[in-house]
């Protein structure tokens, strides 16, 4: 007999998760419910109801940061990717900005032979094209011998955002690093000087330079360079579990690589530095190479909704 999986609930694009009746302790979470695939887990009776066991705090969109509680010591794994838990269960899923709209989520619980299954139905995401004038030609269509001073640097970045660290930060509400006008959102396609460009993954403040630039959240700091050729000043902080923050287009870095820096504190000062029109922050969040919508990350601590511990799905024949 084939099992299938009958909804009580259909997954959509808001804040949705399955409820252990764990709690993160930051936001409450809203239902969704989900079934074993195994046959060996259905019983004879086909309307045996199975407690879903899995909770998501965030919204399910392309660029969106998910976290997530299960109990400690399950299996978890995103697509065929497996997920790095926390030894109390927290765990972390990103989603870039053109991510496949349909997502498979399998876990199995500690001492279960059952793996269970979850099918994450993305929002899809209209992007707005953003024309900026007046940046630095060279910064455009850099020259040959650029090329190989970007290809090292990038290289840089992609090292120090692979760095395993064993950090919870990740799943306490983030801040803002400063508080100013926003230039730029995430994902908008850049057009510089008349050129198509890749998209921008970042959240641009405007502000003048030297202005302060606090850290978002906790974190240990694994890259500090003065002056990148796209970037310019550059720092990353990392927050754990594959989650970091990058800043950059910044005049000059308050702290080294190494430090532990805590939320809130003064991490750099606003430049100009890099391909850019004039003074602003822009800051960036990673789960390990994946490119995330800070703005995403900042409203998941609004999404404050209640519902009950005892979400269910029925197994039909």
């Amino acid at each position: 007999m084939r099992v299938k999986q009958r909804m009580i609930k259909r997954l959509g694009p808001k804040l949705v998760c399955a409820v252990l009746g764990l709690s993160i302790g930051w936001v409450s979470p809203v239902v969704l419910a989900t079934a074993p695939t195994s046959e060996s887990a259905v019983s004879a009776n086909a309307d045996q109801q199975v407690a879903a066991t899995v909770v998501l705090f965030g919204e399910l969109t392309q660029g969106s940061l998910l976290l997530g509680q299960i109990a400690p010591g399950a299996e978890l794994w995103l697509n065929e990717q497996p997920i790095e838990l926390t030894p109390k269960g927290q765990f972390v899923l990103g989603f870039g900005r053109d991510e496949a709209l349909q997502q498979r989520l399998r876990w199995r619980l500690p001492g279960q032979q059952t793996i269970q299954e979850q099918l994450l139905q993305l929002r899809a995401r209209k992007y707005n094209i953003q024309r900026v004038e007046g940046v630095p030609q060279q910064t455009v269509t850099p020259s040959a011998d650029k090329l190989e001073r970007i290809r090292q640097e990038t290289e840089q970045i992609n090292q120090a955002r692979q760095r395993r660290i064993v950090r919870e930060d990740f799943a306490l509400p983030f801040s803002v690093p400063l508080k100013g006008p926003i230039t730029g959102v995430y994902g908008s396609q850049r057009v510089y000087n008349g050129t198509p460009q890749r998209p921008h993954f970042g959240l641009d403040y405007a502000a003048p330079v030297g202005t302060l630039v606090t850290a978002p959240m906790s974190g240990v700091v694994t890259l500090v360079h003065p002056d990148m050729f796209y970037s310019g000043g550059t720092l990353i902080v990392d927050h754990g579990y594959g989650v970091s923050s990058t800043f950059i287009h910044l005049s000059e870095v308050l702290v080294k690589e190494g430090e532990e820096v805590v939320q809130g504190q003064a991490i750099a000062k606003v430049g100009a530095g890099g391909r850019a029109t004039g003074p602003h922050l822009d800051w960036r969040i990673n789960w390990y190479d994946v490119k995330i919508d800070p703005q995403l990350v900042l409203d998941r601590a609004q999404h404050r909704l209640v519902l009950p511990t005892n979400s269910t799905a029925v197994l039909a024949p």
